[in-house]
């Protein structure tokens, strides 16, 4: 399958018209007080520690991994909306640690960034995390410890979190998949993207896991079911063009945010390091019914990741209770984000980013000291924002401002569309605008979710008092 990216491509920003879409700016309606969630008695551990995990089918060798409780990814962490999140790290490895939770806005003490918002928790060191979970939905925990962040995602270090709506959405089936692409040596061990080959020389392969195992991954479900997918890319440096085939998917909630329910373009979405997405599609009501989540590759190369197929006695139009189904619609607006973002009167901010010959990142003409340097801005509580990130490189970047949820502006007018990111993808040699408002203060990091880029010095801060 051959995928032409034009100006609206990518559903976040790497070309806009893999994903065709009208803007729209309806101010929310005033928030609903949220009552206080019930005090977690006791921490729920994540130790990081060494474990072997067989990413490649036999009879290739396990791989040595760095992991929480044992396993790459992670557990799954789930919570309902409104609850307290109570989690303490363990490191019982040989390096400095944190806990990042990407996605998850505002709250600056616990973002989790060493050495911006805490110090690293050494080796025998331990860390309560604590915070409120005011918004539903997908987000990922990972070490956030610049520059190693690539290299300990790429060896094992990440997991998924999920905070359930109040109210969930009436499907059939619910699934979570963790998608992720290894580098692995001839040996098996996992390699970062800056990292050499094997000693013998021989060039690393790529492996794809679902949930950690070899992909694909498979379900069962009745013919006509009306299914809920949630997926992530937890790698630390690949951007996965995704397509289905045997349904009709709708997006309905993106980087952990509702939207418009709406068809992607050829049933084809873009997902970046670190991005999230909610699809629903009705199975085919039919026997043998089968829908597939297919990778491309830069190749051409197509392969499996997730085949769902049908078992049973079809369903015929109808939902759990008898009724008729309902066509396919998105969770409700989430009433916390700001209705509106006043451009005009919003604080501009232009990142150039450029790259020397050498591989290291250059913003606005400097190399970048990362988070120990000075901020890339100040600004008050409350203030609109509008950021420009002007790519002069060769490579994609995807950028993410910690803390918030962002809108993608239009690069032809003054819109912007109708969901919200925490990331942008910026193709090379073009430039792309966001906009927030910031309203939780902090010293908040900006870098590449391509985490090698980070490494190289896409990687700055802002603060808002």
């Amino acid at each position: 399958m051959s995928i032409a990216f034009t100006r609206r491509a990518v559903a976040g920003g790497v070309a806009a018209s893999l994903v065709s879409l009208h803007a729209k700016a309806a101010p929310a309606p005033a928030a609903a007080p949220t009552p206080a969630p019930a005090p977690a008695a006791e921490p729920r551990i994540l130790e990081a520690r060494a474990s072997a995990q067989q990413l490649a089918p036999l009879p290739a060798a396990a791989s040595d991994l760095s992991t929480f409780e044992g396993s790459a990814p992670g557990p799954l962490l789930r919570y309902r909306q409104g609850d307290e999140l109570f989690v303490r790290l363990v490191n019982t490895l040989d390096r400095p640690l944190s806990l990042h939770w990407a996605g998850l806005r505002g709250d600056n003490a616990m973002d989790g960034v060493a050495p911006l918002t805490q110090a690293p928790v050494p080796p025998g060191g331990r860390f309560d995390y604590r915070r409120k979970l005011v918004d539903a939905g997908l987000y990922l925990y990972r070490p956030a410890i610049f520059p190693d962040s690539a290299r300990l995602v790429a060896h094992g270090l990440k997991g998924l979190l999920l905070v359930e709506e109040q109210t969930p959405l009436d499907v059939d089936a619910d699934y979570v998949l963790a998608l992720d692409a290894w580098r692995l040596d001839a040996k098996g061990r996992p390699l970062a993207a800056d990292e050499a080959v094997s000693a013998d020389g021989a060039p690393a392969a790529t492996r794809l896991t679902v949930d950690g195992k070899p992909a694909p991954a498979t379900r069962e479900a009745e013919p006509g079911a009306r299914i809920r997918l949630r997926l992530a890319n937890l790698s630390a440096s690949r951007l996965m063009i995704l397509s289905f085939d045997g349904a009709q998917p709708f997006v309905i909630a993106i980087d952990g945010q509702p939207c418009d329910a709406f068809e992607p373009v050829r049933r084809t979405i873009p997902v970046a390091p670190g991005a999230r997405f909610d699809l629903m599609f009705d199975l085919p009501a039919a026997e043998n019914a089968r829908m597939r989540l297919i990778l491309h590759g830069e190749d051409g190369a197509e392969q499996d990741l997730f085949v769902i197929a049908g078992k049973g006695a079809p369903r015929q139009g109808a939902d759990r209770k008898g009724a008729d189904r309902k066509p396919i619609a998105a969770a409700p607006d989430n009433r916390l984000l700001p209705a509106e973002i006043k451009l005009a009167q919003s604080k501009k901010v232009d990142l150039v980013i450029d790259r020397e010959a050498g591989g290291a990142f250059t913003l606005n003409g400097a190399r970048s000291k990362a988070y120990d340097g000075p901020p890339l801005f100040r600004v008050a509580k409350g203030t609109p924002v509008t950021l420009g990130f002007v790519n002069k490189t060769d490579a994609i970047l995807s950028l993410r401002p910690h803390g918030f949820a962002v809108r993608l502006l239009h690069d032809l007018d003054d819109g912007w569309e109708p969901y919200w990111r925490n990331s942008v993808v910026v193709p090379p040699k073009k430039t792309k605008h966001i906009a927030f408002l910031a309203d939780s203060p902090g010293k908040w990091a900006l870098h590449d979710d391509f985490l090698e880029h980070e490494a190289a010095g896409l990687a700055t801060w802002f603060e808002v008092a």
